[in-house]
Order: structure tokens, then C-alpha cells, then sequence
């Protein structure tokens, strides 16, 4: 149905897609685990209630979260020139990805980690358990769980923007789909880099729920 150098171009457009992905995910979660960890522990409700510090930071969180993925792209470019001196391919992506996902990352790790029974957490602090303990020991394990449903999303909807950032040449899938299949009519393309990332979309949703099962004690 399609010749080789179709199938090289979509298996360059997946690592693409894949390396774009996954960097930015581990770059965005480098900066929103910490993030969302100050936000639940800042919370008035908070182990350490730090009112001004936690909504400085949930005002900055919500305004980046509130620009939509495409304007973001634009806005961050001069951003990216400056570090890269390239705002086109994968590389350049990243950093798009990056200041997108990190904020919202940040309120997945704050979502999950406020399900934890605060309970457990009283039982820590009356047995002198220091804060760093009560986080480390108690509520991201307890929290784990959802942490890594919760990584299976944010890893899904990273990819989704992945595939947007073919718009400016962001390289991947999404590039592909928009270059051949939109700008060249070629609909069979445009077929092949949607099942692609559906596929893709179900390997990583399986692998999250899968480790959110293993990590779950009441298994």
C-alpha cells in the first residue's frame, strides 16, 4: 500500500513523537513534584500552612495553565531561540511541552496527594515524625497510586501536545500528519499517524494503570 520511505518517515515521526514525549514528561516532573508537593503542604490544611507562599504559586500554576497549548507554543518561542537558537524540531518542542506540562503536573501530584488520609498523616506527627519524613515516608507512598494513574494521563494528554506542536514544524507525528496528510491532501497518511498515536495513547494508559495496580497495598 505505501512504499519504504513512507514507513521510515511515520517510524522517524514515533521516536520523535516518543523522545519529545518523554523528556518533556521527565522534565515536567522534575519541576511539578516539588511543585505540587509545596502546594499541598502550603495548603491552609497543610502540614506547614504557608497561606501567602500557596496562593503566589497557585495563581502562577492556574494562569500558565489557563493558555491553551497553541498559544503557549507561540509565546514561548523567543524562549526557545534563546537556548536552542531554534525554534523548529523536536528539541524545540521540548521546551514548549515543558512549560505547558510542568504546571499541570503540579496539580495532578496536588490532587493525589491530598486523597491521602490525613489520619495516617496525624499518626506520623504524633510519633515526631519531621516534615520531610511525613512527605517522603508517608504521603507519596500512600499517595502512589494515584500519582502514576495520574503520570498515565499527564504522559497522554503531553502527547496529545506533541502532536500539535506539527503546526510549526515541532517535528513528529503530528508534523507529519499536518505536512502530508492536511497541506498535501494525503488522507491515508493522516490515517496511519492517528492509529499510531492511538496505539501509542493505549500502550502508555496500560503501563500507568498497570504500575498504579502493582503499587496499590490494598491489592
Amino acid at each position: 500500500m505505501f512504499d519504504s520511505s513512507v514507513w521510515q518517515m511515520v517510524g522517524k515521526g514515533i521516536l520523535e513523537t516518543l523522545y519529545m514525549t518523554l523528556f518533556s514528561s521527565l522534565l515536567a516532573y522534575i519541576v511539578g513534584i516539588p511543585l505540587g508537593i509545596i502546594l499541598v503542604v502550603t495548603d491552609k490544611q497543610g502540614i506547614r500552612p504557608f497561606i501567602t507562599l500557596n496562593k503566589i504559586l497557585g495563581v502562577i500554576v492556574n494562569l500558565i495553565r489557563s493558555v491553551p497549548f497553541i498559544i503557549l507554543l507561540i509565546a514561548v518561542t523567543p524562549i526557545t531561540r534563546a537556548l536552542l537558537g531554534t525554534s523548529l524540531g523536536p528539541t524545540a518542542t521540548v521546551v514548549s511541552l515543558f512549560f505547558a506540562s510542568a504546571p499541570y503536573i503540579a496539580r495532578l501530584v496536588e490532587s493525589s496527594m491530598k486523597e491521602v488520609d490525613y489520619g495516617v498523616i496525624e499518626a506520623a506527627k504524633s510519633m515526631g515524625a519531621s516534615t520531610m519524613q511525613i512527605i517522603t515516608r508517608v504521603m507519596i507512598p500512600e499517595a502512589m497510586p494515584a500519582l502514576l494513574v495520574g503520570s498515565a494521563i499527564a504522559v497522554t494528554t503531553i502527547l496529545g501536545y506533541s502532536a500539535m506542536a506539527g503546526v510549526i514544524g515541532g517535528g513528529g507525528l503530528g508534523d507529519i500528519a499536518i505536512r502530508y496528510g492536511y497541506h498535501r491532501n494525503e488522507t491515508d497518511v493522516t490515517l496511519i499517524t492517528v492509529v499510531v498515536l492511538v496505539l501509542i495513547v493505549q500502550v502508555f494508559q496500560e503501563i500507568g494503570m498497570k504500575m498504579s495496580r502493582l503499587s496499590d497495598k490494598r491489592n
